[in-house]
């Protein structure tokens, strides 16, 4: 891990009130290291973490990144009942799930235009509205 990835991953769970251990950090270091957004399956990130040789186990890192959406440093975005991606952009964006590759990407905001809600039932109140837009391919 260079300096600069090991910084961008403290600076970046210092937003949060978790603890740096070693498994975060090295979780962090992957989904925020190089300063880009990421969309990771858990499965994929932790592949991704054996490679560089660290020893992490699959049930920590989904506890891991639970931890981290419940902090507010990344989001869950369930694509359909039994897959689900983690995205490092909190920003409110759509996106575009590839159904054929099992790939998620940011959309471009252009075009989306939500202009009403139903009512929602009593004693509840909108806390988000995620569009995916699901593609595959012709033919």
């Amino acid at each position: 891990m260079t300096p600069e990835t090991l910084e961008r991953s403290k600076t970046w769970l210092g937003q949060s009130d978790l603890r740096p251990t070693r498994q975060r950090l090295a979780l962090a270091a992957l989904l925020v290291g190089d300063g880009q957004d990421r969309h990771v399956t858990a499965e994929g990130l932790h592949d991704a973490v054996l490679a560089t040789g660290d020893k992490v186990s699959l049930a920590t890192v989904y506890n891991t990144l639970r931890a981290f959406c419940d902090a507010g440093l990344m989001q869950e975005v369930t694509v359909d009942g039994s897959r689900s991606y983690f995205d490092t952009r909190m920003d409110d964006h759509p996106h575009f799930y590839m159904e054929d590759a099992g790939h998620l990407t940011d959309a471009p905001r252009a075009g989306v235009d939500i202009t009403a809600l139903p009512d929602v039932p009593e004693g509840y109140e909108i806390a988000k509205v995620d569009v995916v837009i699901r593609l595959r391919r012709k033919g």
